[in-house]
């Protein structure tokens, strides 16, 4: 079972784990956060970009050599990788991979792709882990529940895209909204199939 833990507090297991930093006398937490013996999930914060992070954005400059990307956060997305014989338009929204970090303001973003159609969604990147869970079960769970397709970035936005948008937005908004909760996976699996039920009985109707 998780517990609240704050930032300064000492945690039972020993070693480096993600969030914390180590002392000479112990472990301990640097974020307000919930906390079991595998890793301390953030409920505040912003995000931090690393290396190997998945992003989504929305282009704000095309050229054929260079994008610019806006990804919701105090540093700058770019793309430099590639030629472009028609560059992504303004305003598409694209999903892309963190390269480097350059001088902590700028994100060098590979393998970006152009998400079409869908609709964008913004989290508090400090919920983002619990969003897509442990090996991925919670994302996945709500994809294979709704039919839809979901793309999670580590900066907070979310794309999606299917019939069953507005159920699986439900979904990631109580999970953003009782992510501190035990229990939460069983609870949006109830929620999802009886928002799917209730769609295919009014369909059927």
């Amino acid at each position: 079972m998780k517990e609240f833990v704050v930032p300064g507090q000492q945690i039972a297991r020993r070693g480096r784990l993600e969030n914390s930093f180590t002392e000479k006398e112990g472990t301990y937490s640097k974020v307000l956060g919930l906390y079991d013996e595998h890793e301390i999930v953030p409920l505040e914060g912003t995000w931090k970009a690393n290396v190997g992070d998945s992003v989504v954005g929305i282009v704000t400059m095309a050229r054929s050599s260079v994008c610019m990307i806006d990804i919701q956060s105090f540093v700058r997305g770019l793309e430099v990788l590639r030629k472009y014989e028609n560059p992504p338009a303004l305003g598409s929204v694209v999903s892309g991979i963190v390269r480097d970090v350059e001088n902590r303001r700028t994100v060098v973003l590979e393998r970006v792709s152009v998400l079409r159609d869908g609709v964008l969604m913004k989290v508090k990147p400090a919920k983002v882990p619990r969003l897509i869970g442990k090996s991925n079960t919670m994302i996945n769970q709500i994809s294979e529940l709704t039919g839809v397709r979901i793309i999670v970035g580590m900066n907070g936005l979310v794309w999606i895209r299917g019939e069953r948008s507005a159920l699986a937005m439900a979904a990631i908004t109580r999970i953003c909204e009782e992510a501190h909760v035990p229990g939460l996976t069983m609870r949006i699996r109830e929620m999802l199939e009886k928002g799917r039920n209730d769609i295919e009985n009014k369909e059927s109707a």
